[in-house]
């Protein structure tokens, strides 16, 4: 945490290397959040380039009081629910099976953990925009529900009920399978 206020501070300064630290820090997890959303590896790897573009360009007005983990997962969520949006609204569907690629012959457990998580981002896929967004920032992200309800302007009891209905929808679509 004090590490993340000083990479803010840095940042807001025009350091490069803060810039630098706080992708390397947070690429993953934010690929993770993408990914959770949009079960596409590229359109997840553009998304979060996207994001930290938008943050280099913003250095000298930025103003972040609260917690940069959670700000960058909001700014994916975000653009992940627009690229949703769009693609609905353009009749495009996302590619059902386009998860991460697989590495040249992984080891058979890497290659399990893998299947596993495709299986989890397909279930995710199945689920309504709402019910997916609350899993996704609930779990991926770390959100509490009410940030998750500010963000998605619902009520507390709202959310926490989207959240229990998703869950109880990717158990049956899952039903044992991991």
């Amino acid at each position: 945490m004090i590490e993340d206020e000083l990479l803010k501070l840095r940042f807001k300064l025009g350091s490069e290397d803060a810039l630098r630290r706080i992708y390397e820090k947070y690429l993953d997890y934010l690929l993770s959040v993408a990914m959770a959303f949009l079960n596409d590896a590229p359109a997840s790897e553009d998304i979060v380039h996207d994001v930290f573009v938008s943050l280099a360009q913003m250095a000298r007005q930025f103003q972040l009081r609260g917690n940069l983990k959670h700000y960058l997962a909001t700014c994916v969520a975000n653009r992940a629910r627009d690229r949703l949006r769009a693609g609905k609204r353009h009749g495009d569907r996302l590619a059902a099976g386009a998860g991460p690629e697989p590495q040249a012959e992984p080891p058979e457990e890497t290659l399990i953990c893998a299947e596993q998580t495709q299986r989890v981002y397909d279930a995710l896929a199945q689920l309504p925009d709402e019910q997916r967004e609350v899993i996704v920032l609930r779990i991926k992200a770390g959100m509490k529900f009410r940030q998750i309800a500010e963000m998605q302007d619902a009520s507390f009891v709202a959310v926490q009920a989207r959240y229990r209905r998703g869950i109880d929808k990717l158990r049956s679509i899952l039903n044992g399978r991991l």
